[in-house]
């Protein structure tokens, strides 16, 4: 089973963005999330395509991008562009999620649906299929260093169950209040990918928190 880590820029220390980068670059961790957010859909904002795109000219590993915006199929391909290799959208605000999942895939990334903590597994059964990645919110999106909602376990468990009965690769990602406490377990319940950021960033070696993490 694939164990990644995706620390959470939204976490890191701006003042130094770059020697925060190359410390993911040479560390154990597998992606850079990126969490995009317009002020509507949650009540923050972050990352604009400049600093997107200031990230992936250092970056020498694959960009997630989370989209926690309205309209998202409107700026899909930019996202692209400005270096995005896995991009997820939300289910709460795509009218029409398999087209938008389709158009991720037609321009080259990988295509992942988020659902928020309330939202139900079972509103995938009909575009699994066209699903490469699931990202469970373990938090309510918007803000970082939030608590962990303990559902979130039953949900993978739920979620797995769905791609297994379907024969499907379909990578479980999971955002939101991951450290050394639930790691293990939420690997262990069918996760593939922990996106961690203040438990990464707030530590006094976050290279080592980072193999911690995914050696759990």
């Amino acid at each position: 089973m694939k164990k990644l880590i995706a620390p959470s820029l939204l976490s890191a220390d701006f003042s130094k963005l770059r020697e925060e980068i190359e410390m993911i670059n040479s560390s154990d961790a597998d992606w850079f999330h990126i969490d995009v957010m317009d002020g509507v859909f949650v009540p923050n904002i972050s990352f604009g395509f400049p600093i997107i795109k200031f990230i992936k000219k250092y970056a020498t590993k694959p960009l997630d991008v989370h989209l926690m915006i309205v309209n998202p199929d409107q700026y899909i391909e930019r996202f692209r562009d400005y270096g995005a290799d896995i991009l997820t959208v939300h289910y709460e605000t795509c009218t029409h999620l398999h087209r938008s999942l389709n158009a991720i895939k037609e321009l080259g990334m990988t295509a992942g649906v988020v659902l928020n903590p309330h939202t139900s597994v079972s509103v995938l059964e009909d575009v699994i299929y066209d699903t490469d990645m699931v990202l469970l919110m373990s938090v309510n999106p918007g803000f970082a260093a939030q608590k962990f909602i303990p559902q979130t376990f039953e949900k993978i468990k739920k979620l797995n169950n769905l791609i297994q009965k379907n024969k499907l690769n379909t990578l479980i990602e999971i955002d939101g209040g991951v450290d050394d406490s639930n790691a293990e377990r939420l690997f262990e319940a069918g996760a593939n990918v922990l996106v961690a950021g203040n438990s990464i960033f707030s530590s006094s070696d976050p290279k080592a928190m980072i193999s911690k993490l995914k050696n759990l």
